[in-house]
This record gives structure tokens, sequence and C-alpha cells, in this order.
């Protein structure tokens, strides 16, 4: 892994940066990745910069950053990357992270609100503020900054596969909620309280609206999907009702946003949506797509929020 430091000549800010470049970034867009790394060395006080060959020096970097703070330059990957590393080494409520978007996945970092040019994103690393946000975690220790999706699409997008994801999950586990209750709170916590909210509802829908057949179906079988979803444990769709879609997303003030898409008599029903801190989705193994990873399968899984669990730099309004 090459480090270099450089001093600017004139600081715009007085903070001392630890750049971090993903590889899939510079073999992606290497110009960018140079304009960005010009425009941050020039702005801030003085620069390290790390070129790790793969994760285990991207983790090292970030591990030996002191009190420089650190700005990934890569994609959503190079992102999750970050935040989760960050996450398990429970560091990640004492640090802000900052991003420029480089490389072929950037659906999340546009729907977080982060600027698309190189320039513009460095600019808004060096005289942008800090925003706290909030993530869903999960009973594996996995984060979810966006959203999740079930059922998953892996196609152009750039889907990642992880390949423990279901080792720690319950294979036999469906839940404990009982009853049809319709969930705490009803279409409210889909809100604009966060101004990437409606983005990243779309595009859940958008992803999960294929195959619907297959989700909740077991590991290689056909059928209709068939999952329990419990919401602070009330249960908001049952076993015996088959489903087009799920997806759990961070909301506002500490609570995930849930929409259920029920299937009735081979069409969609209205969906059904809630609001709540803990988010449960079990049944027949089923494979999900939280952000850009697929995981899975997983007979249960259960995701809760925590509120403004990191730390994210955002163009000034």
């Amino acid at each position: 892994m090459a480090e270099v430091a450089t001093s600017a000549r004139s600081s715009a800010t007085p903070d001392q940066l630890l750049v971090v470049i993903d590889p899939v970034a510079r073999r992606a867009d290497g110009e960018s990745v140079r304009i960005a790394k010009d425009v941050l060395s020039a702005g801030a006080a003085s620069t390290k910069v790390c070129l790790p060959d793969g994760p285990e020096e991207f983790a090292r970097a970030l591990r030996r950053r002191g009190s420089r703070r650190p700005v990934v330059i890569g994609d959503d990957r190079a992102l999750l990357r970050a935040v989760g590393l960050l996450h398990r080494q429970r560091e990640l409520s004492g640090c802000s992270l900052a991003v420029v978007p480089v490389g072929p996945v950037l659906g999340l970092t546009r729907a977080l609100g982060l600027p698309s040019g190189a320039v513009a994103a460095a600019r808004a690393v060096l005289d942008g503020t800090e925003r706290r946000l909030d993530l869903l975690v999960d009973d594996s220790d996995g984060v979810v900054l966006g959203a999740v999706g079930i059922p998953p699409v892996t196609a152009h997008d750039g889907a990642e596969t992880g390949p423990g994801a279901g080792a720690s999950a319950s294979a036999s586990g469906t839940g404990s909620g009982t009853g049809s209750g319709s969930g705490s709170g009803t279409g409210s916590g889909s809100g604009s309280a966060h101004p990437w909210l409606r983005t990243c509802q779309s595009l859940v829908r958008t992803l999960a609206s294929s195959r619907p057949a297959r989700i909740g179906a077991p590991s290689g079988g056909a059928g209709p999907a068939r999952l329990r979803v419990e919401v602070d444990g009330v249960t908001l769709i049952d076993l015996d009702q088959p489903v087009a879609g799920v997806s759990v997303m961070p909301g506002a003030g500490g609570v995930a946003v849930v929409e259920v898409r029920p299937l009735s008599v081979g069409a969609e029903a209205a969906p059904l949506t809630a609001s709540g801190r803990t988010v449960t989705v079990s049944g027949a193994h089923f494979r999900y797509r939280a952000d850009a990873v697929v995981s899975g399968p997983v007979g249960t899984r259960t995701w809760t929020v925590r509120e403004g669990a990191w730390g994210l730099t955002l163009p000034a309004a």
C-alpha cells in the first residue's frame, strides 16, 4: 500500500485528511481520482494519501488514521466497507466520514446527497458540514445505510454477494410474532424527513419488482413468497399470505420504514406500511439485498435502527 504525505500551499480548512483511494475507483476512472486528490491536497491543511491494494490494506489504513479525518474516494461498496469496518471497531460514532464518489456503483452515494462530479464532491469534503444519519444493524452485525430489498436484484447494478451472510442466521427460525396485526404506524414513516428517502424508496420498489414468485422459497425451489414480517414485535404480514416484495430503510427519528407488497389472487394488493425500531423477516429461506450486497439464504433476519449512528460530510445547505 503506497502512502504519500502532502502539505497544502493554502488552506481553506484546518482539516488534516486521510485520503483512502479504493483500487476499483483507480481502475474505473483514474482521471477523476487524480482531480479529486489534487483538490483535496490544495484545500486541506495536510493530506495523507493511501493507495490500498485490497480490503486488508483498506482496513489497515482506516485503523491507523490517528487524528486525521478519513476521506474515501470510491463507490458505494467502498463507502459500505468503510462504515462496516468502523462499526465493527466500535469507532463509528466518533468518526465523521467523507466520500468522493468514483466508480461503477453510485446509486447509494447519489441517494445520500453526495455530488457526482469529482471537483464538486472534493469541495464538499472541504467546505461541507457533518450530518448524523441513522443506519440499520442486523443480527449478524452487518450494517445497512440505504435500504434492504426482498427479493434482491443482481443484474447490471453491480451487486456483490455476501459469501457468509447466512451462516449466523437461524436456519429454522420463523419469528415469534403471532396474529395478523397491521403494525405500529402506517405510511407516516415514509415521508421526506431525509431528502434522499424518496429516491431510496423509488429505487427499492423498482429493484424489488423482478421475479416475485421465487422470493421466500427454499433455495433452488419455486413458488410464492411466504414471509412473516414483524415490526416491533407486531406482525405486519404472516406466512399465510404471499408477498411480491419487502423493503426496509432507515426513516426519520430513529425508526425504520417498512413496506410490504402482498399478492392477492395473483395480483399485487395495496402495500402495507409500518414504522418501528426493530424489523424481523422470517419464513422459508430467502435472499435479500442490503445496499449493494446480496446476502443469504437465511431463515430469519432482524434489523435494528441505530439513530444518528454515523456521520457523513455533505454539501452545506
